[in-house]
């Protein structure tokens, strides 16, 4: 079987190759750049925009097609069209070490920039800087993984830095008062607790009253808790923030 086009006028630095091993043999589909992770996302629709070429490869580079018999026993089917969505869904996609390399060099640093924004250092609870995080993460001799979202990956990161002790540090805290009506306030409590990694002080007067520490995340979580379910009757303050605004050139030492 013939592909319409000579192996040698495949562009392979313009195709992103989908690998799946099924039934002892590896086959291969020819994609366009970043099409495949936005079909896998549900942003693109149409397979003519993500399959380059519509044929199922033993080797693309070498314009090895796939025949019908390794199709059927694989599959159990020839038909192409279900065969190539099978492989998107499951299979490999491969990447050029140039382009592994640029994703990899981002991910590390979304990674460091997320730390920078979380974290502190606990004793003069300041802020590091991106620069210092990544410096940090060299000497914690830490690998980013292309499978995992920057976010999973800066708490892995975090955990290892304290474990090795390559740096002092610590997520960062806020220090609130969330003010409700008693009313509002006996509703929701145990939701606003939740949300509260240490409670100061709880009062009740003419209002009700917590004050304690929380991560930054959750002051989104308590302003919708105030605005919907105590339809806006109620107020957060922010007392104080453990971190301030990062500077590149600020030095610990």
């Amino acid at each position: 079987m013939v592909i319409n086009q000579p192996a040698t006028n495949i562009k392979l630095t313009n195709v992103s190759l989908v690998r799946y091993r099924r039934g002892g043999k590896r086959f291969e589909i020819a994609c366009y750049k970043n099409k495949v992770r936005e079909w896998r996302a549900g942003i693109e629709k149409d397979l003519d925009e993500v399959v380059q070429i519509e044929n199922v490869f033993l080797n693309v580079s070498k314009g090895q097609v796939a025949p019908n018999e390794d199709l059927n026993k694989a599959f159990g089917t020839t038909n192409v069209s279900e065969i190539l969505i099978e492989i998107l869904k499951k299979g490999e996609l491969q990447v050029g070490d140039k382009e592994r390399s640029h994703e990899l060099t981002n991910l590390w640093r979304e990674i460091a920039t997320q730390l920078a924004q979380s974290c502190v250092e606990p004793t003069s609870q300041k802020p590091y800087t991106v620069g210092m995080i990544e410096k940090a993460m060299k000497e914690a001799h830490y690998s980013v993984k292309t499978g995992k979202s920057a976010k999973s990956q800066s708490l892995d990161v975090l955990k290892l830095l304290q474990a090795k002790n390559t740096i002092p540090i610590q997520r960062a805290r806020m220090r609130v008062r969330v003010t409700l009506s008693p009313k509002d306030g006996k509703r929701l409590k145990d939701k606003l607790l939740a949300l509260f990694e240490h409670i100061e002080d709880e009062d009740y007067s003419d209002e009700w009253e917590l004050i304690g520490t929380i991560e930054p995340g959750s002051l989104r979580q308590i302003n919708t808790l105030i605005e919907e379910d105590a339809k806006g009757h109620g107020s957060v303050e922010t007392l104080s923030f453990a971190a301030v605004d990062n500077d590149e050139d600020d030095d610990w030492h």
